[in-house]
Formats: structure tokens, sequence, C-alpha cells
């Protein structure tokens, strides 16, 4: 099965604290909420400075899509999340404090719950053809940058734009077409 998520037809929810919003792209199993999803990914807007939410026995990743980035502060370490260091993968439980570098970032956050499943975020720049490399049950496709992105198997031909993602969930073999795009590939892994 293939599931083509419209960013267009999704809407951000502002965060508690009042330093960005969220928008929920995908999770599963659906409608699951905070305390008993399997995995989620969504899109963030980090508009200032404050605290992450603390997600104790979730592993996430962070992948910057636009923006200067952020510093992010884990007591002991720094990390600056940045066009140049775009991906960072910590522990959910782990206190967290954001500082944005420049204006508004925005971020990819891919969530899985640890003892259920697992996730594996790659960066591909797609110019022309390329082939997908699946190693999964469950892949989630997510165009990062670029006008579009054309994704075919034997049976389907799905077009997306930026900020859509596609969830694939069947064994077709699939290739990935643009005159330039980034997009994220992340397998979910289940235990």
């Amino acid at each position: 099965m293939t599931q083509l998520i419209q960013y267009a037809s999704l809407m951000p929810a502002p965060w508690k604290n009042g330093g960005g919003s969220t928008t929920e792209i995908a999770v599963s199993p659906p409608g699951a909420g905070f305390d008993d999803f399997d995995w989620r990914a969504s899109l963030a807007t980090i508009t200032q400075d404050g605290p992450f939410s603390v997600f104790p026995g979730i592993d996430r990743t962070l992948a910057l899509v636009d923006g200067d980035g952020v510093l992010l502060d884990f007591g002991d370490e720094r990390v600056v999340l940045s066009p140049s260091e775009p991906l960072i993968e910590f522990a959910g439980e782990d206190t967290v404090h954001a500082t944005v570098t420049g204006a508004n970032t925005t971020d990819f956050n891919v969530m899985t719950r640890r003892g259920r499943c697992r996730h594996r975020l790659e960066v591909c720049a797609v110019r022309g053809t390329l082939e997908l490399n699946r190693r999964a049950s469950t892949t989630l496709l997510f165009l990062a940058d670029g006008e579009s992105l054309s994704v075919s198997s034997a049976r389907e031909r799905i077009a997306m734009v930026r900020y859509d993602m596609l969830v694939i969930e069947s064994e077709q073999a699939w290739s990935l077409e643009a005159a330039q795009a980034t997009v994220f590939v992340v397998d979910i892994i289940n235990n």
C-alpha cells in the first residue's frame, strides 16, 4: 500500500511554550497520540529559543529543512544543526535546549518508540532518476527541497511537491525522478 500525504492539507499546531509549531505528517498506528504511537513524522518550525519536549523511550532524528539552523544544548554537549551538519539523532528523554541561530528554522522530525521499532534516515540528492533501495517494510519519502518529485513503480506513478510525504508499505521496486530534489528516505524497522 502507498499513501501520499499532501502537506498543503495539514494544519500546524502551536507549541505549548510558544516557541514554534509542529505539523504532524504521519503517525502509526493512525490516530495515535504522544503516549501510544509506534512512529511519528512531523515538520517543526522553531521561532524562538526554548526547551524541547521530553519523550521518554523514544528515539529521535532531526533533519534541517530550511533556515540557518539551531544550536542544541544537551547540558554536557552542544551541537549545531546547520546546512553543513543537517542531521542529529538523540534520545527523547534527553534534556535539550534550542537556540535559534538566525531566522526561523524548519526541521523534519522522526520519532520511534524503543522496543517496538527503530528508524534510519538518509538524505538523498535526486538529479535525474534514482532507484530506491528499500531496507524495511515501511519507507517514508519526504520531499525536503525541490519543486517536484515523481515516484514510480510498475503499477503507480505519484507526483509530489515540496514537503509532501509518501508512505510505502508495498514490496514493489520504486524509482525517484526530479530535475533536482533533496529527499529524506526513512526506513521504519519493526523489532
